[in-house]
Order: C-alpha cells, then structure tokens, then sequence
C-alpha cells in the first residue's frame, strides 16, 4: 500500500511540476513576444523620428528679414512628399524630396512674421522609405497616418 501510495505521490508530483512547466514556457513566451513587438514598433518609426521641421528667421545680406521652413532629415534615406499643412484653411506648402542627412528651406508666409518670436516647430507629413505616411504636429508628436 505505501509502495502505491508513493506511485501516486510521484505521479502527482510529475504532473505539478508539468503543468508549472507549461505555465512558466507560455509566461516567458508572451513576454518575448511583447518585446519582439516593442523592437519592430521601433524599427518601423526609425526613419520618421529623425524627421523634423521649423520655422525660423532668416536675415538676407540685404538686411532684409523673412520667414523660412527648414525641413531635416537626420536618416540615412530620403523621404518622399513631404507637405507642411498651413493652418489658413487647406493650404499646403509642398516641398516633394528631401534627401538624407540634409536641411530643406522654403519661405513660409510672409505674413507670420508680424507673430513670430522664436524658432519654433511646425506640422509636416511625408512618406518614409518604406512606403508609409506620416505626420508630426507642432508639438513633436509622431504619428502614422491610415
């Protein structure tokens, strides 16, 4: 009888520890699959976090002042219809390419001048390397557009 008892005893025990076993592989498996999902988020906005623009003044030779886009690329490849929206109703400066590794510049609206005080950031869209369409607001947000 006891030798039954420890038969059961060690079957019990065995699928206990089965069971934790399963428990433990499917625990750590939803993690690295959490963390993979983490890595490949940040590997799709690589391109599009390195991708700013501003307004900023400019003062020509002349002494003549006026406002100009400045639109960088900090990657290492170009991004592709690049739109800054402008905020008078459905205008749009578009600016087409910008290469990598290189600052853009196109004169904003003459008329922002009477507010303008410091650089400050401005909303752009562009579509990355990849194919896929984004936009960052003025106060540096990144989002990909549907």
């Amino acid at each position: 009888m006891d030798s039954e008892w420890l038969g059961v005893g060690a079957d019990a025990f065995s699928a206990i520890g089965t069971v934790g076993a399963f428990i433990v592989g499917f625990v750590l498996f939803r993690r690295e699959h959490r963390r993979e999902a983490g890595r490949a988020e940040d590997d799709r906005r690589a391109q599009a976090a390195k991708i700013s623009a501003w307004v900023e003044l400019i003062v020509k030779a002349d002494g003549a002042r006026e406002l100009a886009f400045h639109i960088h690329n900090a990657s290492d490849m170009p991004i592709y219809d690049v739109e800054l929206p402008l905020p008078e109703g459905n205008d749009v400066e578009f600016v087409g390419l910008v290469p990598p590794g290189q600052t853009i510049r196109r004169p904003a609206p003459a008329d922002w001048l009477r507010s303008y005080v410091d650089p400050e950031p401005v909303q752009i869209e562009f579509l990355d390397s990849s194919g896929r369409r984004w936009t960052r607001d003025e106060q540096g947000t990144l989002a990909q557009k549907a």
